[in-house]
């Protein structure tokens, strides 16, 4: 009977250990015996490592799995419990929505701060967190499948104004948040989830993730990534959501928003179809109003490409009409993919991420490359720009778009060999002869650069910007070590380049990276 008992518990710590799926435990022999015979406290026993853990605040202990692959699991068995007796993806759903709905922020149990679900039949396990931030993760990733069935996620959000109003409260009402009326306030002491994150949904989890959002009416970010199959994404009646995340959904070809309080959006991997509908919140005495999707963060990070068929279309709903604004305002035969539309809805951003290829096949003939049209201005203060190469043309399309950005303070560039690549189309050939001056200009980081010559060659097009200033251009050539281009106190022979480029220490306290680089 004994040996019978302890096969068995072999038999189950190697279903638990598996080392190639990065959401079940570590296999904890491989991984003590991997170990630094100097690491003490990681030769404790599990047991006093999960007390250890459940001391710590929650984001700090999530950050305990980066120590070593022992560790990488330890928060999960520490903070989560599991949940054996739920078989389906709609019941464990249930039990999610209950376990937030009981969850108590002031009497709460230390180590209860989720469920791991073992869904069984080959579905993996769906592991769900909460956050002391409000901040709910509902993790797919362990029912990995090989082959992923492409799927639409439809998300309705439960945050909608009244479908009546007088004109005397009309205006309040444009200026509130929609939150939720006062009877649908839960107690002050229970959880309200702002946050919502979604990683790897597939096609059997779908419909369940859809009847979870209704159910969130405090709901402020949402983040989607890791979707694998997923074609269509749309999202609907989000006149509350401030944030919208969507990273690396290979299958995606549409992504289309309705709301009218989005601040941020940040999006990477194919260029597909957007389709964004706001609202404008001006009144009918302004003629001319310039509203868009009234954005201050947008990260476009499309690298990867277009797919054949692509859209950026907007439109503005006002309040005193049912009639939509068209956001584009270009007559052009592309008007769906010209820059002109895309300015529009990105001119109050002050942090952007751009890719130079998708500028320059936007790039409309009827904009001008002129730094005297201030009504073409953007607002960005940090600018992440991404390439392949560095050649003259692709400088000078940089330059072009920094003259839509005269108050730039901060300016990352990346070259990224696996960068898609467009033929240069010879738009800004004859555009740029001297680069405008940005007078609020701190500093240039450029990293990616093959060799010093090519770091030399484009710090000689980017020292103008700063005028008389002293240029700051920090490079970052293996992505480790850090060089600063300073001023050589005495050439070695007349005429040769007076700066270079000489390895520093610390100056990237002074000059942190731009917001959307570790995303």
């Amino acid at each position: 009977m004994e040996k019978k008992v302890g096969r068995k518990k072999i038999k189950q710590e190697k279903q638990r250990h598996d080392p190639d799926d990065d959401n079940n435990p570590r296999n904890t022999s491989s991984s003590r015996n991997n170990m630094d015979p100097n690491d003490f406290i990681s030769h404790l026993p599990d047991d006093i490592l999960h007390h250890i853990i459940s001391l710590l605040p929650f984001k700090s202990a999530v950050r305990t799995s980066f120590l070593s692959t022992h560790w990488k699991h330890l928060w999960k068995e520490a903070l989560l419990d599991s949940v054996h007796d739920v078989i389906t993806i709609e019941a464990a759903i249930t039990a999610i929505t209950s376990f937030v709905d009981d969850f108590d922020t002031r009497h709460r149990p230390r180590n209860k701060w989720g469920l791991i679900f073992e869904l069984g039949h080959g579905r993996g396990s769906l592991v769900a967190s909460i956050s002391s931030n409000s901040s709910l993760k509902l993790d797919f990733s362990a029912g990995k499948q090989e082959f992923p069935m492409p799927f639409d996620l439809f998300l309705k959000m439960n945050i909608a104004p009244p479908n009546r109003l007088s004109r005397r409260y009309m205006f309040d009402w444009l200026l509130e948040e929609n939150h939720p009326s006062q009877s649908e306030q839960p107690p002050s002491n229970t959880m309200r989830v702002k946050s919502l994150h979604l990683i790897s949904v597939s096609h059997l989890s779908n419909m369940a993730v859809s009847s979870l959002v209704p159910k969130l009416p405090f709901l402020r970010s949402l983040t989607i990534a890791k979707c694998n199959g997923l074609q269509s994404l749309q999202i609907k009646e989000a006149k509350g959501l401030r944030k919208l995340v969507v990273l690396d959904c290979p299958h995606l070809q549409s992504l289309s928003f309705e709301g009218s309080s989005l601040k941020s959006f940040r999006y990477r991997g194919n260029l597909v179809s957007f389709w964004f509908r706001g609202k404008c919140n001006c009144f009918p005495l302004i003629r001319f109003c310039e509203c868009g999707l009234l954005l201050d963060d947008a990260m476009i990070d499309i690298r990867q490409g277009a797919l054949t068929q692509w859209t950026w279309d907007f439109e503005i709903e006002t309040p005193f009409s049912r009639g939509l604004r068209k956001g584009n305002h270009c007559d052009c035969a592309n008007k769906y993919k010209c820059f002109n539309s895309i300015l529009r809805s990105i001119k109050d951003v002050q942090s952007l991420t751009m890719c130079r290829w998708f500028y320059e096949t936007t790039m409309c003939k009827k904009l001008p490359f002129s730094s005297r049209c201030p009504e073409y201005y953007l607002s960005v203060l940090e600018l992440w720009w991404i390439d392949c190469s560095m050649e003259r043309e692709s400088i000078n399309a940089l330059l072009c778009f920094l003259k839509l950005c005269p108050n730039l303070k901060r300016l990352n560039i990346t070259l990224d060999p696996k960068c898609y690549n467009l033929p240069s189309t010879g738009k800004f050939s004859t555009s740029v002869i001297v680069p405008d001056k940005l007078d609020d200009l701190k500093v240039v980081k450029i990293e990616g650069f093959a060799n010093e010559e090519k770091e030399n060659f484009m710090a000689r097009r980017l020292i103008p910007l700063f005028g008389e200033n002293n240029p700051v251009i920090i490079s970052k050539p293996n992505g480790k070590c850090l060089k600063h281009l300073v001023k050589m106190a005495k050439l070695e022979k007349k005429g040769k380049y007076p700066y270079k480029f000489e390895m520093v220490e610390n100056v990237d306290e002074n000059f942190p990276d731009h917001v959307h680089i570790n995303i």
